[in-house]
């Protein structure tokens, strides 16, 4: 697909803009003045594949924290702050990497410049984080509501107050929970300018109707070229929200390496329990590192065709199961040794 180029930022040592790959975010859910569990999660965010993350900073406890966090982890960190810009200050004394805030709620002009001062002397973005449920009064009376519009506008009107202390190292989000909505306001903007977008679905839900939401909206932006950096949030682990920016960005060709995994849906020719089979093999292969494709299907007469495209394979028939690889049919295996068998055949690729 044709990305839409956009500037190019840094974020510690992660380029975001100016066709970068796109990169994967999530937020600690942890108490950031508790550095020690801050760090284990950052940890484990980091196994699953996060890329950049970022944290909340509500007092100067939290900003105080943010040097002990970074000396301890490896990728970007990113403070989280609203309205007092002396929080923005001290965590950029303490080393962050990357800033959200939003310019029009952190008072004066003269504050404004203090903490895109302090940022450009270290190298260090901004991102204006825009969300439909706190979008100012007047936009809100302006446009009868969170309107793709009044988001818009909102990320253009903070944009230009750092733009006009001559700061530009600038990555904006519009986040909203209604998916269109936030469509639009992605597409609109993109059109008005080249900064890099940080792109997600906000309050979108718990793991199932969040992921689902996400993908949807995420997935609908980074296949027409927008995007720079993904977050899928949601009310569960963290970890999900990772595991699930990883599959939206494998399903479009934007992130290769790990097992791409397909199974069909049952129908009356199944004659294995393919439901288990393939929720097992799908389990057994989640920390499998290859880039490869494997399939499970219900059919011994189709599947190996429906799926020739597979690297390996396996396919259903009455209490058997054979095992292709692609395509080609390789040997006839019972059914209660259809998932060793094919784990084996992983092994060899």
């Amino acid at each position: 697909m044709n990305r839409r180029i956009t500037r190019s930022v840094r974020a510690g040592g992660v380029t975001i803009g100016g066709g970068a790959p796109v990169t994967i975010q999530s937020m600690c859910n942890t108490d950031t003045r508790d550095a020690d569990a801050t760090v284990k999660q950052i940890r484990e965010l980091e196994k699953a594949g996060c890329e950049l993350i970022r944290v909340a900073v509500p007092d100067m406890e939290a900003a105080e924290a943010v040097k002990r966090i970074k000396e301890r982890i490896r990728i970007p960190l990113i403070a989280d702050i609203h309205f007092d810009y002396r929080l923005a200050l001290e965590c950029i004394k303490n080393g962050i990497d990357k800033v959200r805030i939003n310019p029009g709620n952190i008072g004066s002009r003269s504050r404004v410049k203090l903490v895109a001062d302090a940022a450009a002397e270290r190298g260090i973005p901004i991102r204006i984080g825009v969300n439909g449920g706190s979008l100012e009064k007047g936009l809100l009376e302006k446009y009868g509501g969170p309107t793709a519009e009044a988001l818009v506008e909102s990320a253009l009107g903070h944009a230009e107050i750092l733009e006009d202390v001559g700061f530009g190292d600038i990555v904006v989000s519009m986040k909203a929970s209604n998916v269109p909505v936030m469509l639009e306001a992605y597409r609109i903007f993109s059109e008005k300018t080249d900064i890099p977008l940080h792109v997600g679905v906000t309050e979108s839900g718990t793991e199932r109707l969040g992921t689902i939401k996400s993908c949807v909206g995420i997935g609908a932006l980074l296949s027409e070229g927008i995007g720079d950096t993904i977050r899928v949030s949601l009310t569960a682990d963290p970890v999900r929200e990772v595991t699930a920016a990883k599959d939206i960005l494998r399903v479009l060709g934007l992130r290769r390496g790990g097992i791409e995994f397909i199974s069909c849906p049952t129908c009356g020719r199944t004659q294995i329990d393919l439901i288990s089979i393939a929720n097992e093999v799908e389990r057994r292969l989640a920390g499998v590192d290859k880039n490869i494709k494997v399939a499970v299907m219900g059919c011994a007469v189709n599947g190996p065709g429906e799926a020739r495209e597979a690297d390996i394979g396996i396919a259903g028939g009455r209490g058997e199961g054979i095992i292709f690889r692609r395509g080609e049919i390789l040997r006839k295996v019972p059914e209660d040794m259809i998932v060793e068998e094919l784990l084996k055949e992983v092994e060899k690729l």
